[in-house]
């Protein structure tokens, strides 16, 4: 599945594919700010509107869009906002 999802990233244009997660990972695998922006993917934002609310570039959103599926193991984003709506992500940045 890992290399699946690393292909797929790579198509992208992601170039800097994590091997491992930080160690400040929650349970699910996923950092502090990418807890953030799953958050805010879940309420329907474009990565243009979470670069805004959270002072980041669209790219540095992009990576971490990516990150956040490939850690999930899901396809789109769509899968991830339902993930995160089932789990209770928290949306209190805005």
């Amino acid at each position: 599945m890992r290399d699946i999802t690393a292909r797929r990233l790579r198509r992208l244009g992601v170039r800097d594919i994590p091997r491992r997660p930080s160690r400040t990972a929650g349970p699910d695998g996923l950092s502090a700010r990418e807890q953030e922006v799953l958050a805010l993917l879940a309420d329907g934002l474009r990565n243009a509107e979470i670069a805004g609310v959270l002072f980041l570039s669209r790219r540095t959103v992009e990576h971490h869009v990516a990150a956040v599926l490939r850690k999930l193991g899901m396809d789109n984003r769509s899968e991830a906002a339902r993930y995160a709506r089932r789990n209770g992500v928290a949306t209190a940045l805005r």
